[in-house]
């Protein structure tokens, strides 16, 4: 590419920057900008890294909270104190866009890339999850085969990344719909320990201090990685296979440990911040923004590992593996000597200034100088119209009760166990490496993943006794979102909520992945707007801040958006590990015991979309004082010592949930003989605010007596699960519900 391009409209718009936009550069200039300094404004400005149509209503979230280390907004990733000096840094980041156009390295670059969130704050990861979103993967169609190619490779890259650098991947949710055909979601989540005094943050303070490069070489993947997530997939765009970056796990490792080890010597490290979303560009301006500093840099001190790359290719690249660093002035050589042991580059590639700006030289040659702050921090904020869809208007019309019942409601249930979006996820988790470091206490397949955190960290620098017990979950149901994204946003921070609790574990601060189309229209801007105030209230109820996270707009394909999906990742924290809670039954003699109403809601749910081939309906109400009860109640009896097993009841409704209390447990199925009502609401219905659980007689007559709205179901033992005149083997239930995916995948 040439240095010295022409400035035209063609140009200004290629970098999707609007005529307004291009005169609010001007003006903060003064003169008209080079082509590298458009492509710098235009990566910063982009919606990925600024936020612009979505900055407004992200304020609704509630963010503050005693135990609230570092806030949304701050820095790379929020951090939440879990006592005795302790604190856990988490976070969840989204990879759609590339994981559309390269499934396998779009999948596992998002998991370096969220990585490097934790560890740039001094952090030590020890888990990982995600949230995944797919089209249909049954049929023999054209699309179904694309589908399938594409979870595939996610999951491919996934285990990938995750497995070579050493981090369990512990859990995640997976939902197959029709809206995201042609845009897959795929979010990546993060978490790390570490104590109170070793936070870093991305700031580039103290004037003549190094900026220091270290990681990875400099390659020409990944540019303008953070514009391309900032529009629609369009058949040109899948074409810009360029911001696809390639991930290396094997030097993230390497990185990894040199970055914690530097941030342990004393004195030595000011200021961190990964080279994410717009690489060079973003590290630079964004530490000079936070510490009212500036950064000068010459671009033929960056390691690079492709010859003639121009200052606008090696500012936007996106290659991975890399990390910006200030260091304390006089100790650059400590610096670098650790990167050369573990064999990175650790080259100083500039200093900190007190002008304020961000100053980039080609040797003796300024080839851009832009007020950092006002890069960083002054992107233009649009006030989007928003208007509520007619077919949201017109589907919550619609009555589920004028269905036919129906025909056969034991192959209903094996039907619905089959369903991709309930079945077992063990072909996906069974790729994954979810018991190295040796902390994984609850596996994937129940509720919530639960880890222990050993308190012993000369990794760390510190030398404890103990451990902490972990709790985590990522939840939301795009389809309720859709018929009615307030009501679907509540539900999802509820649902986490009542995961956790599930678990035994005090629900304590929340990351977010909100996933939506273009803002430009007005429907989608309504189904944004209406989630976040949706997820804003339940957060707030529950006393669960939002402490960051990530927007992903701009998820279209060709043909339409996709399902509003606001995914939530909820932190929770076990007391005693005698606490823990799974989600199977353990015995036969046990009482099984549904706390909340038997309920009936059928709008939204997988059953009118599985067997009715119909998504329409008011999704189940969420009304937050009485989950509150039911989440304060289960966790009460939890900590008594009064329950063996404990369920949320969710997509599939209360059979589903039986079912798997049932079958869900790898070594020991057991089944059950149940009280309920035979209809499609009773057994198929999806509303909220219920767990079935299961608790020795004597424990159960507590439980009834306990005041809450609690009802007797029936008993465990025997072969089958049993409700009313209905009977199925657990074997027959199992086979369907663990195989399902495992057989679409490998027919």
């Amino acid at each position: 590419m040439k240095t010295d391009i022409a400035i035209t409209p063609e140009i200004i718009a290629k970098h999707g920057v609007t005529p307004e936009e291009y005169e609010r550069i001007q003006s903060i200039l003064g003169r008209e900008p080079n082509i590298t300094e458009l492509g710098i404004f235009s990566v910063m400005w982009s919606e990925h890294c600024s936020y612009k149509n979505s900055r407004p209503e992200l304020k609704k979230f509630p963010r503050d909270a005693d135990f609230i280390l570092v806030k949304a907004g701050e820095e790379n990733a929020g951090i939440v104190d879990v006592g005795d000096g302790w604190a856990i840094a988490f976070k969840i980041e989204s990879h759609n866009h590339p994981s559309a156009v390269e499934p396998f390295q779009g999948a596992a670059t998002g998991v370096g890339g969220i990585i490097r969130d934790i560890f740039t704050m001094g952090a030590r990861p020890v888990l990982n999850m995600n949230s995944l979103r797919f089209g249909p993967i049954e049929g023999k169609s054209a699309q179904a085969a694309t589908n399938r190619r594409l979870f595939a490779g996610v999951v491919a890259g996934i285990a990938h990344y995750g497995n070579c650098i050493g981090i369990p991947t512990v859990g995640g949710e997976v939902y197959f719909d029709e809206s995201y055909n042609g845009n897959p979601l795929v979010n990546a989540l993060s978490l790390g320990i570490i104590r109170h005094d070793q936070i870093k943050r991305g700031k580039a303070e103290g004037v003549g201090n190094p900026v220091i490069y270290v990681g990875s070489a400099t390659g020409r993947d990944g540019l303008a990685g953070a514009a391309f997530a900032s529009r629609e997939l369009t058949e040109e765009s899948q074409q810009d296979r360029p911001a696809v970056q390639v991930g290396d796990p094997f030097m993230e490792k390497l990185l990894l440990e040199a970055c914690l080890e530097v941030m342990r010597k004393d004195g030595l490290v000011v200021g961190i911040q990964d080279m994410g979303a717009a690489g060079l560009t973003c590290s630079t301006c964004e530490t000079a923004s936070r510490a009212g500093t500036g950064n000068e840099i010459d671009l033929n001190l960056v390691p690079q590992r492709e010859a003639g790359m121009t200052p606008y290719e090696i500012m936007l690249s996106e290659s991975q593996e890399r990390m910006l660093l200030i260091a304390n002035k006089g100790r650059e050589k400590e610096v670098e000597a650790i990167f050369e042991k573990w064999d990175l580059h650790g080259v100083t590639i500039g200093k900190v200034t007190g002008d304020g700006q961000m100053r980039v030289k080609v040797g003796a040659k300024t080839v851009a100088e832009i007020p950092a702050k006002k890069l960083a921090d002054d992107a233009p904020i649009y006030h989007r119209e928003a208007k509520q869809p007619a077919w949201e208007i017109e589907n919550q019309k619609f009555d589920p009760r004028t269905l036919p019942e129906p025909k056969d409601y034991q192959q209903t249930l094996i039907e619905l166990l089959k369903s991709p979006t309930i079945a077992s996820k063990n072909w996906v988790y069974r790729q994954y490496d979810h018991m190295v470091q040796d902390g994984t206490v609850v596996a994937p397949g129940s509720d919530a993943a639960v880890i222990r955190v050993n308190l012993d960290r000369p990794d760390l620098g510190f030398r404890g006794t103990g451990s902490k017990y972990i709790a985590f979950t990522t939840d939301c149901n795009g389809t309720y979102c859709y018929l009615d994204p307030y009501e679907g946003g509540k539900t999802a921070v509820a649902e986490a909520y009542r995961n956790l609790v599930c678990s035994g574990a005090q629900p304590l601060a929340v990351t977010d992945n909100l996933n939506f189309g273009n803002p430009h229209k007005p429907e989608n801007f309504w189904q944004f707007r209406r989630s976040v105030e949706g997820v804003s209230e339940a957060c707030r109820y529950f006393n669960t801040p939002v402490t960051g996270g990530n927007v992903s707009l701009y998820n279209e394909s060709p043909v339409a958006a996709i399902d509003p999906t606001p995914t939530i990742g909820m932190l929770g924290l076990i007391d005693d590990p005698k606490h823990i809670t799974t989600q199977w039954f353990k015995g036969a003699g046990d009482v099984v015991l549904l706390l909340g109403e038997l309920g009936g809601e059928l709008g939204g749910s997988e059953y009118l979309k599985r067997i009715h081939k119909l998504k329409k309906g008011a999704p189940p109400k969420m009304d937050m004082a009485y989950a509150k009860r039911i989440h304060d109640g289960i966790l009460h009896f939890i900590r008594q010592g009064r329950v063996k097993s404990a369920h949320d009841c969710s997509e599939g409704g209360i059979a589903v949930a039986l079912a798997e209390c049932c079958m869900s447990n790898s070594e020991v199925q057991i089944g059950a003989t149940i009280d309920l009502p035979v209809s499609a609401a009773a057994l198929f219905g999806e509303s909220q605010s219920r767990i079935v659980l299961s608790a020795s007689p004597a424990n159960a007559e507590k439980i009834l007596a306990s005041g809450l709205p609690v009802t007797k179901l029936g008993t465990t033992g025997g072969d089958k699960l049993r409700i009313g005149k209905l009977a199925w083997p657990v074997a027959t239930l199992r086979d369907a519900w663990w195989s399902a995916i495992g057989r679409l995948m490998e027919s």
